[in-house]
């Protein structure tokens, strides 16, 4: 059931995610899930600067109910949950910026100021580290 893969800052992305709450698929047949991360890699590939930070696909991450979800991951730092996203470049490119942020971060905490505007009120948990919790 798991697969390894290369350590380090990474966006999770849940390519079994709808692509919408009354739609399962697109015209051809592709979810949410892995419309989102087909449009990290693209803004990747054109945009070196966000380039720092993995984009990963995983099955389910069970937030169906917040479709299109990604997991915000790095080492060390408090882990982020966050939904509610259409499979846009908009929103491709303001998580991929935040989880550039994050993982400049020292311990996983981004001060509000500096969130891009795509995130806002998009986290839905946040997972403190192996060995450690929140204060």
């Amino acid at each position: 059931m798991l697969r390894a893969i290369e350590p380090g800052p990474a966006v999770v992305v849940c390519s079994t995610c709808r692509l919408s709450a009354d739609q399962r698929k697109d015209a051809e047949g592709q979810r949410g899930g892995a419309l989102l991360a087909q449009a990290m890699r693209s803004l990747q590939q054109a945009d070196p600067a966000l380039s720092a930070v993995a984009v990963q696909e995983t099955a389910c991450l069970f937030a169906c109910q917040q479709h299109c979800t990604v997991h915000l991951r790095a080492s060390g730092k408090i882990g982020y949950v966050l939904g509610r996203f259409t499979p846009t470049e908009e929103a491709a490119r303001a998580i991929l910026e935040y989880a550039t942020l994050h993982a400049q971060s020292a311990e996983g905490v981004v001060p509000y100021g500096q969130w891009p505007e795509g995130v806002k009120g998009q986290f839905i948990a946040r997972t403190p580290p192996e060995g450690f919790v929140c204060a």
